[in-house]
């Protein structure tokens, strides 16, 4: 596991990269949650009671930088985080900036 900076607009969130197979696992963690990859299984975050918001097909965090939310946690749903949104929107939303 390597751990990161991973800086979006200004704004610095740790980033952790797990090579694991075919392709990495990379979680940025924000204030109140993360966004990961879709090697992290929604229903077990679920379970528990994580803030958790999902994007697929990233290879590094430049990809993560332009990647749009997959799915997310009932909890992070509830903060406002929707399929579709950016990952700078949803990690400014787990950040209370929103």
């Amino acid at each position: 596991m390597t751990e990161q900076t991973f800086v979006l607009e200004g704004r610095s969130y740790t980033g952790m990269v797990f090579n694991l197979g075919n392709m990495p696992l990379l979680v940025v963690k924000a204030r109140k949650g993360y966004i990961a990859c879709a090697y992290l299984d929604k229903m077990s975050c679920e379970h528990l009671g994580d803030v958790a918001a999902f994007v697929s097909n990233v290879k590094s965090f430049d990809d993560l930088k332009h990647a749009k939310i997959k799915c997310m946690t009932v909890w992070a749903e509830e903060m406002g985080i929707r399929e579709g949104m950016s990952v700078k929107k949803a990690l400014e939303i787990m950040d209370g900036l929103q």
